[in-house]
């Protein structure tokens, strides 16, 4: 079971690289525009680039997924801009997920799958979105725990952690890497009976475990290489990292996971109440 459906780290890397790597560098509103009379000193003029980008992104708004995206040659004449001004607002949605190359041309993007920041796995809130959650297994092995796993799952620092690495799949896209720590005296069983392409949330409830609550912390980051080829996406995009550790009923703990999420594919959202 462990042998099947494993992915290899050398996944291509989309059209997306080159162009976020392409983007230019920020400069600052002294180089690049005039001092404005009357004008605060922190006051900093609008952007032609941003501009442009949020007068596209109002004709987005008016399409629907799949649409084609005007040319460069047809915005630059509308906004009265240059077809480089242009082609950085493509660039900047682009790597936001609103747009996406298909052939030769852009296309509007499928909306984000907003999550919701709850205790349920992730099968649950893809399902719940309408989306068809998957998982490709990447590895399941025994890994010595490092300081931050030790301190989750309360054992000392080096004892034998099982470690179970997935790429999270909805509707067939790569949208996440997901990363789960579990101890092999309370979940060692879970080997032989567990397909790691399904949920493990279930897995874990079937075994008689009740899930208790959890500490979530989120952060964005930008992925490794490594990462970045896993999810066939570009170094330089935007990513969501977050890092939960789930406990029992009686506060025992269950598990330590890492999660790496595409920025321009997931949103997370949670309700907060006085």
């Amino acid at each position: 079971m462990r042998g099947e459906n494993r992915i290899t780290e050398n996944c291509a890397v989309t059209d997306l690289a080159s162009d976020a790597r392409a983007l230019p560098v920020a400069r600052t509103a002294a180089s690049t525009t005039p001092e404005i009379p009357g004008a605060r000193a922190d006051f900093v003029p609008m952007s032609k680039a941003y501009r442009v980008r949020t007068e596209i992104e109002a004709i987005l708004d008016r399409l629907g997924e799949g649409d084609p995206v005007p040319p460069e040659r047809e915005l630059a004449a509308r906004f009265e801009v240059a077809r480089e001004t242009v082609r950085q607002a493509l660039r900047e949605l682009l790597v936001q997920g609103r747009i996406r190359r298909q052939g030769r041309g852009t296309v509007v993007s499928r909306p984000k799958m907003v999550q919701p920041l709850s205790l349920r796995s992730y099968t649950e809130g893809a399902i719940g979105l309408g989306r068809r959650p998957g998982r490709l297994l990447v590895g399941w092995d025994d890994v010595p725990a490092d300081p931050e796993t030790a301190a989750a799952l309360d054992i000392p620092p080096g004892d034998t952690v099982m470690h179970l690495e997935r790429v999270l799949l909805a509707d067939d896209e790569k949208v996440g890497l997901e990363s789960t720590y579990l101890t092999p005296a309370r979940f060692g069983g879970l080997r032989a009976t567990y397909d790691p392409t399904t949920s493990l949330y279930a897995a874990i409830r079937a075994s008689g475990v009740t899930f208790g609550s959890a500490v979530e912390r989120i952060e964005t980051v930008l992925a490794s290489p490594r990462e970045a080829a896993l999810l066939e996406c570009t170094t330089a995009l935007p990513m969501i990292l977050l890092h939960r550790r789930t406990v029992d009923a009686d506060g025992a703990p269950i598990e330590r996971v890492r999660s790496l999420y595409r920025g321009d594919r997931m949103a997370f959202e949670t309700h907060l109440r006085e």
